[in-house]
C-alpha cells in the first residue's frame, strides 16, 4: 500500500511541477523516515537530524501506530486500545498525549501540522506537503486530483449582523441557499453545508480551512436583517494565498430576498468560472417559493432538521406544516417534513408507526410531484419513501433524480448509500457513502454516514469493520438507537459476545418494545439474505422475539 501511494504522490508531484523528492515520507524497512525525524519502532527511539528527541513512551505508541495507518484516519478508540490496551481511561488521556506529540514535531516543512485531527473521529498522521513556491502558489489539497481539475469552495457561515440571536437561523438558512444554488452548478465542486458550519463561531485562517476541506475558495460574509431591509455581504477569498478575488454587497428589501441571493451567487460563479454554461445559471435562480413567511418558517425548520434531536425534530415539523399552509405548492418543505419522520424512526421517538408512516409517504408524495427539478425535495421525498415507508424502489428513483440534477448534494449521496444497504448492495453502499464524506468531511451529522457504513460492512460479513463504524456513531449520538443496534449484531456475529451484550442492555433501555418481530420498522432492509443476517446478530445479541 505504501509503494501506491509514493507512486501516486510521484505522479502528483510532476503534474504540478514538483520535485518527488519534495515528499520525505517514507518506510525504511522497520523504520519510518519523514521530514527531518527517523523513527526505529523496534527500538521505540525518535531523533531529528540525527540527534535523540525525548518524548514519552505513550506519545511513541501513538505515533507508530499513526506511521503505520500509512495516511489513514485512525479512531480515537483504536489509538486509546494501542496506548493503554485495557486499562479504562477517559478520551482527555489521549487529547494530552497528541498535544505534547505535536509539541515535539512542531510544524513540518509546510508550515502544517504533523498530526491532523478528524473531528468526532480520531487523528490522521499528513504526509508532508511540497513548498508553496513550486506549486506556482496553490494550496496542494485545494487542487486535489480527485476533483478532476474543478474549481472547489466552501461557504462558511455568515455572520449575524442584526443584533437579535433569534435571528440566526436566517442568517444561516441564506448560506445554506447559497451552498445549493452554487451546488447546482456541475463545473463546481460544493463542500458541504454541515461541513462548513463546523467553522462557525471560529476564527480560522482561511488558509488552513482550505488545508481541512480541500477547497481552493471560500465565500465568507454577513447578513443584517432589520424590518423589511435586508443586506448581505460577501467575499471570495483565494485559500492558497489569503486574497480577496471578489467583495460586494446587496441591498434590498425582505421580499427581494430570493433576488439577493441570486446575485450573491451569480457574482461568485462569475468570478469563479465564467464559463458555466447560463442553462445552469438559469437552473440556480430558481426560486424556492414565492411566499416568504413560508420561506421564514421552511429555514427554521431547517435549523430544527440539523439539531438532530427530538426537541429540534419537532420544531422542524412545526415550522415545515407553517411554510406548507401557507404555500401548498413548496416542494422542499413537503420534501424535509418527509425527511424528519425519518429522523424521528432513527431516533426512537415514533409513538404510532403506521400513522407516521402514512403521512411521511403523503409528504414525500406530494414533494416529488411538486419538486420535478428540486434536488433537495427529490433527494429527502426518496430517503423517506425508502428508509422509512420501505418502497426502495421508488425512493432510489427518486435519488438518483436528485443527484442527476445536483451531483453536489452530500445529502443525496448518503441516502443513496443508505437505499443501497436496503437492497443489500453493499459495495455499492460503501461508493456512495464515501462520496458523501468527501463532500462534507465535518459534517455535524457525520454520525449518520459512519453509522451507515456500518450496516454496510456488516452485511459485506466484515463485523470487525461494522463494530468499529457503529461505535463511533454511537459515541456521537449515544441516545440514537440504529448505531447500537449495529454495534449489537456485527460484535455478537464477530464473536466478542461481552460488547454485544453490553450493547444490548444500553438499547433495551433506550427502546424496551423493540422485538425481532419489528425490526424492520428500524431499518427496512429488502435483500432477504443481508435483513437475516441482521437480526441473526441482533437474535445472538439478545433481542427477544
Amino acid at each position: 500500500m505504501l509503494g501506491e501511494v509514493i507512486r501516486r504522490l510521484e505522479e502528483d508531484a510532476e503534474m504540478f511541477r514538483i520535485r518527488p523528492k519534495s515528499y520525505k515520507f517514507r518506510r525504511m524497512s522497520t523504520r519510518f523516515e519523514f521530514g527531518p525525524f527517523l523513527f526505529d519502532p523496534q527500538r521505540r527511539t525518535l531523533s531529528k537530524n540525527g540527534a535523540p528527541v525525548e518524548v514519552g513512551q505513550k506519545c511513541l505508541i501513538l505515533l507508530e501506530t499513526l506511521l503505520r495507518a500509512e495516511g489513514q484516519v485512525v479512531s480515537k478508540s483504536d489509538l486509546m486500545n494501542a496506548a493503554w490496551q485495557t486499562l479504562n481511561i477517559e478520551e482527555s488521556n489521549l487529547s494530552v498525549q497528541i498535544a505534547a506529540l505535536r509539541k515535539c514535531l512542531g510544524k513540518s516543512e509546510s508550515g502544517g501540522e504533523w498530526i491532523r485531527t478528524v473531528q468526532r473521529i480520531g487523528y490522521q498522521f499528513v504526509k508532508p506537503e511540497a513548498p508553496s513556491a513550486a506549486t506556482d502558489s496553490r494550496n496542494f489539497a485545494a487542487t486535489d486530483p480527485r476533483l478532476g481539475g474543478k474549481p472547489s469552495i466552501a461557504v462558511l457561515p455568515f455572520i449575524n449582523m442584526s443584533g437579535d440571536s433569534d435571528q440566526e437561523y436566517f442568517a444561516d438558512g441564506i448560506v445554506e441557499e447559497v451552498t445549493v444554488a452554487l451546488s447546482r452548478f456541475r463545473g463546481l465542486f460544493v463542500i458541504a453545508r454541515n461541513s462548513s458550519f463546523a467553522y462557525k463561531g471560529r476564527a480560522v485562517d482561511v488558509k488552513q480551512i482550505g488545508r481541512e476541506l480541500g477547497v481552493r475558495y471560500v465565500l465568507e460574509g454577513s447578513v443584517r436583517r432589520a424590518g423589511s431591509k435586508v443586506r448581505i455581504t460577501g467575499q471570495l477569498i483565494d485559500t492558497s494565498s489569503g486574497t480577496h478575488l471578489w467583495a460586494d454587497r446587496f441591498d434590498g428589501a425582505l421580499e427581494d430576498i430570493f433576488d439577493l441571493q441570486d446575485r450573491v451567487t451569480s457574482n461568485v460563479v462569475g468570478a469563479i468560472a465564467p464559463k458555466l454554461l447560463q442553462a445552469e445559471i438559469d437552473r440556480a435562480n430558481r426560486k424556492p417559493t414565492e411566499n416568504l413567511d413560508a420561506y421564514d418558517f421552511y429555514l427554521r425548520g431547517l435549523a430544527g432538521v440539523h439539531q438532530f434531536s427530538k426537541e429540534g425534530n419537532n420544531a422542524a415539523l412545526f415550522n415545515l406544516y407553517r411554510a406548507i399552509e401557507l404555500d401548498p405548492n413548496f416542494a422542499a418543505a413537503f420534501g424535509l417534513a418527509a425527511r424528519c419522520y425519518v429522523q424521528r424512526n432513527a431516533g426512537g421517538w415514533v409513538t404510532d408507526h403506521p400513522q407516521a408512516v402514512a403521512e411521511a409517504e403523503r409528504l414525500a408524495r406530494r414533494a416529488a410531484v411538486l419538486g420535478k427539478d428540486d434536488a433537495v425535495a427529490l433527494a429527502t421525498a426518496g430517503f423517506a419513501l425508502a428508509d422509512f415507508v420501505g418502497d426502495v424502489e421508488d425512493g432510489d428513483a427518486l435519488v438518483n433524480q436528485a443527484l442527476a440534477l445536483n451531483p453536489n448534494l452530500a445529502w443525496a449521496w448518503l441516502f443513496s448509500g443508505w437505499i443501497k444497504i436496503d437492497l443489500g448492495q453493499h459495495e455499492e453502499a460503501l461508493a456512495q457513502l464515501n462520496r458523501a464524506m468527501r463532500l462534507s468531511p465535518n459534517d455535524t451529522q457525520t454520525f449518520s454516514t459512519y453509522c451507515a457504513l456500518g450496516m454496510a460492512h456488516l452485511i459485506a460479513d466484515r463485523y470487525n469493520e461494522a463494530l468499529k463504524f457503529a461505535e463511533v456513531a454511537w459515541r456521537d449520538r449515544p441516545e440514537l438507537l440504529l448505531p447500537r443496534c449495529i454495534a449489537a449484531a456485527s460484535a455478537a456475529l464477530a464473536g466478542r459476545m461481552e460488547t454485544a451484550e453490553k450493547a444490548m442492555v444500553v438499547l433495551r433501555q433506550l427502546a424496551p418494545t423493540l422485538r425481532l418481530s419489528n425490526l424492520r420498522n428500524l431499518q427496512p432492509i429488502q435483500q432477504t439474505e443481508a435483513y437475516a443476517k441482521w437480526a441473526e446478530g441482533m437474535r445472538r445479541a439478545g433481542l427477544p422475539e
